[in-house]
C-alpha cells in the first residue's frame, strides 16, 4: 500500500525548515524524496534559494523513525496518502505552489466538480436558509461540496449535502488521532458512509492548534474552482479562505446581508472590495457556477419583480457603459464615465444585487 517514497516524503516533511515549497524544490532537483534525503546535505548548492541551514535537519534518524510509525498508524486506520510531487493530489490543488507535499485522507479523494462553501460558526437562520435552498436546487447536478467540518456553516454544508445525496469533502485542521470538534464525530462517520472524504495535511501527532485552521483554509480554496462565503465577520477565518481563492485566481461569491449584521459585514466588505461577486439569487449563482438550470424551476433568494426595474441616472449610465463595452475593467469604466472608482463601487454592488451585472476576477464586469 505504501512505498519507500511515502516513507521518505513524510520524513523529509518532518524536518525543521522543510515546508511545502522547500520540499518541492528538493524533490524537483533530486528527482525524489528518497534521493533528497540522502543527497541534499552534500549537494544543497544545486537547489536555488536553499542554504546549509535549511538542510541541516535532513537525514536524522528520529525523522525516519517517526515516518515509519506514521505509516503503521495509517495502515491500522485505513488512511491513504497522496504525494504532490507524484501528481497524486486533485488536479486543481496540485496547481497551487503551496499545496501540501503530503496529503492524508480517509475515503476516496476523487472530486467531481468541487464547490467550496464556508462561513462563520455563528450561522444565522438567513445563512441556514441559503444553504438549504442552494442544495435543494442543485441536488440533481453532478458536483461535490468542500468545507471544514467546523460547527455552524461547515456543519450545515456537510449535513445538507448528505440530505441531498451530494458527495461532501471535509478538510481537517489536525491529524487523524483526534476529531475536532468532537460534536461532529458522528457527522464525520456519516460523510465516509456516504462516499465522502476526510482530508488533512497534518500527521497523526498534530493537534487542532489555532494556526492550523488558517493553514488548512488554503486547501479548501485550492480544491475548488469556486468558493462561496455564506456569512463571516471582518476577522473571520473565511476571509483568509477567500484571500487564498483570489490568489489562486479562483472565483469567489459572497452572500450579502444587512450592514448591521456582524456576520454579514465580512461578506459585504469582500463584495465592496471586489474580492467576491455578490450572490443576488440562487438561480444566478447556479448560472455563474456553470451549471445548466434551464430545465428546473429555481426559487429566487431575492425574487426579481416581473415589472421593469427603474435604475437611477448613475446606475443606468454604468449599466449601459458595461453593456456596450462587453467585459470592462473598473479603471476603464471610471475613465469612460468620468466618475471616481470609489463612487462607482457602491453602484456596482447595487446593480449586482438587482441582477443586472456580474463581477469577474480582476475587477472586470459584464452585463447578465
Amino acid at each position: 500500500m505504501y512505498t519507500e517514497e511515502h516513507l521518505y516524503s513524510i520524513a523529509l516533511r518532518e524536518c525543521l525548515l522543510i515546508g511545502d515549497i522547500n520540499f518541492s524544490k528538493l524533490v524537483n532537483t533530486f528527482g525524489s524524496a528518497k534521493n533528497a534525503w540522502f543527497q541534499a546535505k552534500k549537494e544543497y548548492q544545486k537547489v536555488d534559494g536553499i542554504g546549509f541551514k535549511t538542510v541541516m535537519d535532513i537525514g536524522k534518524t528520529e525523522h525516519l523513525q517517526f515516518a515509519e510509525k506514521e505509516l503503521q498508524f495509517c495502515e491500522r486506520n485505513h488512511i491513504q496518502i497522496s504525494l504532490k510531487h507524484l501528481n497524486q493530489l486533485p488536479s486543481l490543488l496540485n496547481e497551487c505552489d503551496d499545496a501540501p507535499s503530503v496529503l492524508y485522507h480517509k475515503g476516496q479523494l476523487e472530486l467531481s466538480n468541487p464547490i467550496s462553501i464556508i462561513g462563520t460558526r455563528n450561522i444565522s437562520p438567513y445563512g441556514k436558509k441559503f444553504i438549504k435552498d442552494f442544495f435543494e436546487e442543485t441536488k440533481s447536478f453532478n458536483f461535490c461540496s468542500v468545507s471544514g467540518l467546523a460547527l455552524g456553516t461547515d456543519k450545515e454544508v456537510h449535513e445538507q449535502s448528505i440530505n441531498c445525496n451530494i458527495k461532501t469533502i471535509a478538510i481537517l485542521a489536525h491529524g487523524f488521532t483526534t476529531l475536532y470538534p468532537s460534536k461532529n464525530r458522528k457527522l464525520s462517520e456519516k460523510i465516509l458512509e456516504e462516499n465522502g472524504s476526510l482530508v488533512t495535511e497534518f500527521n497523526s501527532s498534530r493537534k487542532p492548534d489555532r494556526e492550523n485552521f488558517l493553514q488548512r483554509n488554503r486547501i479548501i480554496a485550492g480544491l475548488s474552482p469556486s468558493t462561496i462565503v455564506v456569512e463571516t465577520g471582518f476577522g473571520g477565518g473565511s476571509i483568509s479562505t477567500a484571500t487564498y481563492a483570489n490568489n489562486y485566481n479562483r472565483d469567489v461569491y459572497a452572500l450579502p446581508g444587512k450592514i448591521t449584521d456582524p456576520y454579514s459585514q465580512g461578506c459585504n466588505h469582500l463584495i465592496f472590495q471586489n474580492k467576491a461577486a455578490a450572490i443576488s439569487s440562487i438561480k444566478n449563482l447556479i448560472d455563474s457556477l456553470g451549471f445548466n438550470p434551464s430545465s428546473l424551476k429555481m426559487e429566487e433568494l431575492f425574487p426579481i419583480p416581473t415589472e421593469a426595474i427603474q435604475l437611477t441616472e448613475n446606475q443606468s449610465l454604468i449599466y449601459h457603459t458595461i453593456l456596450h463595452n462587453s467585459q470592462i475593467s473598473l479603471d476603464d469604466l471610471a475613465q469612460k464615465i468620468s466618475i471616481p472608482t470609489h463612487k462607482i463601487l457602491p453602484l456596482i454592488l447595487e446593480l449586482e444585487l438587482l441582477g443586472k451585472i456580474k463581477s469577474l476576477s480582476g475587477r472586470q464586469f459584464v452585463v447578465i
